[in-house]
């Protein structure tokens, strides 16, 4: 158990996306990779982490939860360097779980002037010993997969799923953008529901692929193919909230037809504006408000000399904007500023999870000279902003979850 208390809390961040700066030289090859790279940032995250661990120990959350991707593609160096960056928690306990990007990942490299190099790939075997204090504050784990179970509190076991496909050598294609909850891992999950169910425990499951559409236009590979199973058995043990990641983008989904569970995905924190989770947890209710980051004043006194890092979200914005340019203008020449600014804003304000619109504005925005022009040269792009915007009455930013209190027996 990591604390005895019924009030507490605990963070969730997602898609860190990590690079050690040992890995690269900033130069040609790492560049190109950066402007490529859709909005993440690859250069700053070591020092946007160390502030993060700076920040957490001085609130002392009891948690902070990592939902995949904590590497850029599957690097050692960096899961080492990310974890070496996290020991400097000092009333706070990580916990981690690997997404599509971190194990046997056939991407993993390194970068010299313009060259691309074979960097050592992550095993499960090195995530296990990498991420030993996880493990070690398990109540079980998974034989068959880094699947892990935590209980928090009296009243809460957290579920730590491996939704990952992955080999069992070192890749040399890509990574498998797809997830999958193999059977054994499945029956050990059941067993863990069981559990909490005999013990009076709420169970919350975090994963890194999603357990719900988040977008209709954009969800193949971010879904859990076999999710119809897991909603099963959210369905069996009345399993009410999910954390999960991928696709970076901000969003809450409510309970569907015949499954009580709440999924909640935070955006990336190595993209837009470092969104974290704040959950608190108190007697049978858990509130989940999303924060946003600011970094500057845990810097050191010479990082506080730079204004990038300093100004740090309107960078994260400004390359955001700069990667969704490059890809409409490369798609269409026709494309005029006055399109890729009304794109732009509706993508970033849909990935912030700042994307509520009353239906008359969105009548309003449909009969616009912007998504005419959007929808006559780029048809394609038309479709998928009718996708990024949200007419329901409740916030992708904050949610309340109530528990039915259990009776001791």
């Amino acid at each position: 158990m990591i604390t005895n208390k019924l009030d507490t809390e605990f963070w969730v961040i997602t898609d860190t996306h990590l690079i050690a700066n040992q890995l690269h030289d900033n130069g040609p090859a790492f560049k190109q990779i950066q402007s490529t790279s859709q909005g993440k940032d690859l250069v700053y995250q070591e020092i946007a982490l160390r502030a993060f661990c700076k920040f957490a120990n001085e609130k002392k959350p009891a948690a902070i939860i990592v939902t995949g991707d904590v590497t850029f593609n599957g690097e050692l160096l960096s899961a080492q360097r990310f974890q070496k960056i996290f020991s400097s928690l000092t009333d706070t306990k990580l916990f981690l779980l690997p997404g599509n990007h971190d194990i046997f990942d056939g991407w993993a490299r390194s970068f010299s002037n313009d060259q691309q190099l074979y960097t050592k790939q992550i095993s499960p075997t090195d995530w296990r010993n990498i991420f030993h204090e996880s493990y070690d504050h398990a109540w079980a784990t998974d034989s068959s997969s880094l699947a892990y179970s935590i209980q928090l509190n009296p009243q809460y076991l957290l579920l730590m799923l491996d939704t990952n496909i992955y080999g069992q050598k070192e890749a040399l294609r890509s990574p498998v953008t797809a997830g999958f909850i193999g059977e054994m891992q499945l029956a050990w999950l059941e067993k863990q529901l069981k559990f909490a169910q005999k013990h009076n425990l709420y169970p919350l499951l975090f994963m890194h692929h999603n357990l719900y559409v988040h977008n209709p236009a954009v969800n193949r590979g971010f879904v859990i193919d076999n999710a119809s199973s897991l909603s099963r058995l959210c369905q069996k043990y009345d399993v009410k909230l999910a954390f999960s990641g991928h696709i970076h983008a901000q969003n809450i989904v409510k309970p569907q037809p015949n499954i009580p569970t709440t999924e909640i995905v935070t955006s990336s924190f190595c993209s837009f504006d470092q969104a974290y989770g704040l959950v608190k947890v108190k007697k049978n209710q858990i509130r989940y408000q999303r924060q946003t980051f600011n970094m500057r004043p845990y810097l050191s006194a010479e990082e506080q000399k730079s204004y990038t890092l300093t100004h740090f979200h309107n960078y994260l914005k400004d390359i955001q904007l700069k990667n969704l340019t490059h890809n409409m203008t490369q798609k269409d020449k026709n494309s005029g500023q006055k399109i890729n600014k009304f794109f732009i804003e509706a993508n970033y304000n849909y990935f912030t999870g700042h994307n509520h619109i009353n239906e008359k504005k969105l009548i309003q925005l449909y009969n616009s000279e912007q998504y005419r022009l959007l929808t006559k040269y780029q048809p394609k792009l038309g479709r998928y902003l009718q996708t990024l915007f949200d007419t329901t009455d409740h916030s992708n930013l904050n949610i309340q979850i109530n528990f039915k209190e259990k009776q001791n027996e």
